[in-house]
């Protein structure tokens, strides 16, 4: 005899949504009562058009073209000065277009998300596209074939586009545009690691390998894996700083290893000196770098720093924080969203490290447990908890605790977020674009400039409406698709374009 049927009927689940949003609506009634005020992103809107004529519609294209071309308008005299220093290693009579212009092609490329140099090619082509980018961006005054830009990033030295991204963002820097977002005076800096393809083919001497799959089906598979660091600020603004690529000839020889995630840092870290000499940092890294030659070449590059802590990670240093911690740690307690924290630390932990522990750091200990309630599928409400520990460079105390933890440390995630969006969010960072190493790294960086740019779109405050209202990839779709349809008028486009733009980020 068969079992009874225990899968709840339709009127069952109508039941249990309407304990679920009941419980809920009592879980933040009881926030609220409490004083928590809990941030969360208001989804987007799921209603028809919001316009009610063409003439209407005409005018939001006109507007949010307009304000986007603004914005990469007020930087392009820098970044195209920037763009001409670099050496042009084609033929001179074989020159159809200036290398500015290229790199300005391959630039909006990116910036409107075509997923191929095929898709670019059929699209951006196209007559009425070609004819309003030349409204928007007089430089251009012919769309080249894909494959011009191609053999262009073959052959061109990439340290002067890479150093053109650097110089804008040190004008937002120096602009104070990321004021608001700082902690404790220093820029959050997060640095971590993405593999960007892999494949079966070693279709360069540069790519890393590894082997995969089991027994009889076990083969040699060839990668590339970059190093990136980025400005993760709390809000959610991610801005894409360097990239170092990892490649095989720059792992250690003698022990027959290849090029690794701390060998990179190393490189990275003396590009990102070099590059920002004065800059004040703030280094938030994960549990890989924990230990005292990172620690060491961050101080002495006068760079703070948080580290994750993992439990496994340093004995001697969690060894020393759980005997001091009933005598000397400092708590405080902390509501932070939805979350009730428990904060303690114990600072100036002695860590020795090297031959014979000869070299030593001071180094400060902080551990946050947390707390928070949700109601599951079954409206029944439970209780969650997490807990997160930190290497610091500072001493904590009550008045930076909640800074350094949760809006520096915390927001490491911001990098992970980038590469996801990259990943999937439309600008097919694991797409190689190119099998050629110098220009599948050429169109690399020209992808990471184009998401600053959209970066700061989404963030301004003459566009943040139109991103709130249709998200990241539809208000970017909205804004190509206006550019590749006669939404545009001429002489009105040239009114708005002839505007001032100043960058409010909010």
């Amino acid at each position: 005899m068969s079992k009874p049927c225990r899968r709840p009927t339709r009127a069952g689940i109508r039941a249990q949504r309407s304990d679920k949003r009941r419980q809920e609506q009592a879980l933040n009634a009881k926030r609220r009562a409490m004083g928590q005020r809990p941030q969360s992103p208001p989804p987007l809107p799921n209603r028809c058009s919001a316009f009610t004529t063409i003439d209407e519609e005409r005018a939001a294209r006109e507007d949010a073209v307009s304000k986007q071309a603004r914005l990469l308008r007020q930087e392009l005299p820098a970044l195209l000065d920037q763009l001409e220093r670099i050496p042009d290693p084609r033929a001179p009579r074989k020159r159809r277009h200036k290398l500015t212009a290229l790199l300005l092609y391959g630039l909006l490329m990116f910036v409107f998300q075509f997923a191929s140099r095929r898709e670019t090619n059929r699209e951006m082509t196209r007559p009425q596209f070609l004819a309003n980018l030349q409204l928007l961006f007089p430089q251009i005054e012919a769309l080249p074939h894909a494959d011009t830009l191609y053999r262009l990033l073959r052959d061109i030295d990439l340290t002067q586009l890479e150093q053109a991204h650097v110089d804008l963002v040190r004008r937002l820097i120096r602009g104070k545009s990321f004021r608001r977002y700082l902690i404790n005076h220093c820029h959050p800096i997060a640095i971590d690691g993405s593999q960007k393809l892999a494949g079966d083919t070693l279709w360069a001497e540069e790519l890393l390998q590894r082997s995969v799959g089991k027994d009889e089906n076990r083969h040699t598979q060839y990668f590339v894996y970059v190093l990136e660091a980025s400005l993760v600020f709390h809000g959610g603004l991610v801005i894409p700083l360097l990239s170092e690529f990892l490649e095989h000839a720059l792992g250690d020889s003698e022990a027959q290893k290849q090029d690794c995630e701390l060998r990179g840092f190393a490189r990275l870290s003396d590009r990102l000196k070099r590059l920002f000499p004065r800059l004040p940092i703030l280094l938030v890294l994960d549990g890989l770098y924990a230990n005292g030659p990172v620690m060491q070449r961050c101080l002495r590059a006068g760079w703070q720093f948080m580290i994750v802590l993992r439990d496994k990670d340093l004995p001697s240093v969690w060894e020393e924080f759980r005997a001091l911690q009933p005598r000397q740690s400092q708590t405080r307690q902390l509501d932070w969203g939805k979350r009730q924290q428990h904060f303690s630390w114990v600072n100036d932990i002695e860590y020795a490290f090297g031959a014979n522990g000869r070299c030593r750091l001071k180094l400060h200990v902080v551990v946050c447990e947390e707390s928070w309630q949700r109601v599951d599928p079954q409206a029944a409400i439970v209780t969650e908890t997490a807990r997160h520990a930190w290497l610091s460079s500072r001493p904590l105390s009550c008045e930076n605790v909640h800074a350094r933890c949760n809006l520096g440390a915390r927001h490491r995630w911001g990098i992970e977020a980038g590469f996801l969006v990259e990943k999937h969010q439309g600008y097919h960072y694991e797409h190689a674009f190119a099998l050629d190493w110098n220009a599948m790294r050429g169109y690399h960086l020209l992808m990471r400039l184009a998401h600053v740019f959209n970066t700061l779109a989404r963030f301004t405050r003459q566009l943040r409406d139109l991103f709130d209202q249709l998200g990241v990839r539809g208000a970017i779709a909205f804004i190509r698709n206006s550019c590749a349809a006669p939404w545009l008028d001429s002489a009105r486009m040239r009114v708005l374009l002839a505007k001032p733009f100043l960058l409010q980020l909010e």
